[in-house]
């Protein structure tokens, strides 16, 4: 290797490693990135049930990627569900609550707020929107048909997004979250 080879190879690997990383996803009409998206399962018996299809989504894109760094990312992000079976009310209540329980998030009065978007049951084919802004730290839900609220707090975010990049009785899912960042 001649040394203008030899320089030329060190410039392109300082560039490289200088230069922030390539994004290859490309922003949705809102300006989002999608990091991923996967299938919510339950057991059922012996059985394994899909509940909602997800995908998440995020307006800046991470500097690394991993299920933690979701979690504090204060960013515009957000999560949409299909639902691919009706649930009952009080399951998904307590789904919800038992997320955020398991990940160590206890503000009673902030969970009981969420959830009390859930009105009803979830029918099939249903979608439910949970949405960050950063400007106003702000977490809201919307159930189409249904009611919307909206939860203050950036910790209240850290804790609805552990309920999917956290602790999780489906880890497969969080993974098939990010699983589109580059």
């Amino acid at each position: 290797m001649t040394r203008r080879t030899m320089l030329s190879a060190a410039l392109v690997l300082v560039a490289s490693v200088a230069a922030p990383p390539a994004y290859a996803m490309e922003k949705d009409s809102e300006g989002y990135y999608r990091t991923g998206w996967g299938i919510r399962k339950k057991t059922v018996a012996l059985f394994k049930v899909d509940v909602y299809s997800i995908a998440h989504y995020v307006r800046e894109a991470p500097t690394q990627k991993s299920k933690a760094a979701m979690i504090a990312l204060a960013t515009d992000k957000k999560f949409a569900w299909k639902m691919l079976r009706d649930v009952e009310h009080d399951k998904i209540v307590e789904a919800l609550r038992g997320g955020y329980a398991m990940n160590g998030y206890q503000d009673a009065e902030k969970i009981n707020k969420f959830v009390s978007a859930f009105s009803g049951d979830l029918k099939k084919g249903q979608v439910v929107a949970i949405r960050y802004v950063a400007a106003t730290k702000t977490t809201s839900i919307n159930i189409a048909g249904g009611p919307s609220t909206s939860v203050q707090g950036e910790d209240f975010m850290r804790g609805t997004w552990s309920i999917w990049f956290g602790k999780i009785d489906q880890p497969r899912l969080g993974d098939d979250l990010i699983k589109e960042i580059p």
